[in-house]
């Protein structure tokens, strides 16, 4: 049986991991904090617009029990806010737990607070990853998940950024890049003004720091948008700063969106304190994550892993990407497909089986395949591209390949070839 050795236990290798174990793989998963999902733990948005159709091919083609969990522990379910359809919104205090469990019941094996901090390798090879306690973990073919994320010095380094305390405390020590550590040249993402990093596009505010009526509001639509007075209103130019660019619309500056996650999610990267208390029903707002909210939001993308349309790091012979690593493919059902292309490859490599891209005519396989080539670019570089937005979802939108009728969803990935691909074993 191979070994498969997942490094980074976000959305993205969370779901290499369960795909790597159901392909028949002996499955280590690694993780540097306590708590399994990364930015899961903050964010909370799945199926809105495109996402909804990615969500429904990965399904489709066996990969589709982390949407599953997602699903039983909504919060909300086709719920509307602007630019966005369909959406639903998982709980942000469940959603960790039933991930776990569902990883442990298909015999994943799983190390928190196991950050790695080295690689053994030979020439190209990576022969084991060397974590903090001094642990040696020896495998087949590797899974890089850790993120693109930096360490605390990116608070003040990029200006207003921060390092996302929340999720990626300091206590459990930096991320370590394994391909870095391979001697692989990363790349690095740029905003639209061409500084480095992308920040996320919201921030979590307590809920119960907010109005009785916002609260009740929230608990029962699962949206609410309030009027934001003139002079207390942010400049366009914050929208620039969005790794999330399908929330870049002047709504997100002309209201404050707050969605209900658990926590009150408010759809922008930052807004200064003092003049959201000025704002009825948000006087005595705190944030939750970031704690920089005040001033900035996450500094992201900062190591991106060259690699192929199999998520094969390009120039380390038994290495996968997954997630942030992948490209600026934003978000978490993107980095579930990323992830459980990845960790089904691993596999495949470590058998000595043909690997597979996911076709073309599919959303999940074009994406895949066309953020490749524009990460190969400047330009390209600086955007970021997700299933529910901007310039992905316009193309998707444009090829036809955006979708909402299920069973016309199930026939596209028939047509593919996919059915229940990620079932399985190799």
């Amino acid at each position: 049986m191979p070994k498969v050795v997942i490094v980074g236990g976000g959305w993205a290798g969370s779901a290499a991991a369960l795909a790597a174990k159901k392909a028949g793989a002996d499955v280590i998963l690694l993780e540097r904090t306590d708590m399994l999902l990364g930015t899961g733990l903050v964010g909370g948005i799945m199926r809105n617009n495109g996402r909804f159709t990615a969500t429904e091919e990965m399904i489709a083609m066996g990969g589709g029990e982390l949407f599953n969990v997602t699903d039983t522990v909504a919060r909300h379910r086709n719920i509307d806010f602007p630019g966005h359809k369909h959406a639903s919104l998982y709980d942000v205090a469940k959603v960790e737990p039933a991930v776990k469990n569902l990883l442990l019941n298909h015999g994943v094996e799983i190390h928190t607070q196991s950050r790695v901090k080295d690689v053994k390798a030979d020439n190209n090879k990576i022969q084991a990853v060397i974590t903090d306690s001094n642990e040696i973990f020896e495998g087949d073919v590797f899974v890089e998940a850790t993120g693109t994320a930096g360490p605390q010095s990116n608070c003040t380094k990029y200006g207003n950024g921060c390092a996302m305390c929340i999720y990626r405390c300091p206590s459990y020590g930096p991320r370590i890049s394994i391909a870095n550590k391979m001697g692989i040249e990363e790349m690095i993402a740029k905003k639209a003004d061409g500084s480095y990093g992308a920040m996320s596009g919201s921030c979590k505010l307590h809920k119960e720091s907010l109005s009785d009526d916002i609260v009740s509001r929230l608990n029962s639509s699962g949206v609410v948008v309030v009027p934001v007075p003139d002079e207390v209103k942010e400049g366009a130019d914050i929208l620039n700063k969005k790794a999330c660019q399908q929330y870049a619309l002047k709504e997100f500056i002309e209201n404050v969106i707050l969605l209900d996650t658990g926590h009150a999610k408010l759809m922008t990267p930052f807004f200064p304190l003092n003049n959201l208390r000025k704002i009825p029903g948000f006087e005595n707002a705190r944030y939750e994550d970031p704690y920089a909210g005040n001033i900035g939001n996450s500094m992201r993308y900062l190591a991106i892993s060259p690699r192929d349309n199999h998520l094969k790091t390009i120039g380390v012979e038994n290495l996968f990407c997954a997630g942030e690593k992948a490209g600026p493919l934003v978000g978490h059902t993107e980095a579930i497909c990323t992830g459980t292309l990845a960790g089904a490859n691993a596999v495949r490599y470590a058998v000595h089986k043909e690997l597979v891209q996911i076709p073309i005519q599919l959303a999940v396989g074009d994406a895949i395949s066309y953020v490749k080539e524009q990460m190969n670019t400047e330009e390209g570089l600086a955007k970021k591209y997700t299933f529910s937005g901007s310039v992905y979802f316009e193309r998707m939108q444009k090829l036809g390949l955006y979708k909402t009728d299920v069973k016309e969803i199930r026939k596209s990935v028939g047509s593919a070839g996919m059915t229940n691909f990620f079932n399985n074993k190799v």
